[in-house]
């Protein structure tokens, strides 16, 4: 019973790290105002790249594959996957989470402004 109680509590711990119960906090239609920063490069439609890949779909998908947009070779050797903790990661500082990349924007450095995004991000389906 004791070892069931470990484990159970282990789970739930690891479960919350990496802040997953915050970022489920964000306001999508506050994150949509503040995607107008990224609509320069990003699209939020399907099949619509500019100087950035399409932001449709981003919430889960795994770091460039896109098969019609030509990434630079730090996002092609990156493997990531855009969930919502590695997603937060890298709007903090991208071109420290992926060096080289072609994204020269700095980050959102507010977390409650991250949290917002990511939540419009995660409506683009």
């Amino acid at each position: 019973m004791m070892k069931q109680v470990v484990r159970l509590a282990l789970a739930l711990a690891f479960s919350c790290v990496g802040g997953g119960a915050a970022l489920a906090a964000g306001d999508a239609a506050a994150g949509k105002v503040l995607f107008m920063k990224c609509t320069i490069c990003h699209s939020p439609d399907a099949g619509v790249n500019k100087i950035g890949p399409s932001l449709h779909g981003i919430v889960g998908r795994h770091s460039a594959s896109i098969q019609n947009f030509t990434y630079s070779p730090a996002m092609q050797s990156a493997n990531k996957v855009w969930d919502e903790a590695q997603l937060d990661t890298y709007l903090t500082n991208p071109s420290a989470v992926v060096p080289g990349t072609k994204m020269i924007f700095p980050g959102f450095k507010s977390e409650t402004d991250r949290q917002n995004i990511i939540a419009y991000l995660a409506t683009l389906k």
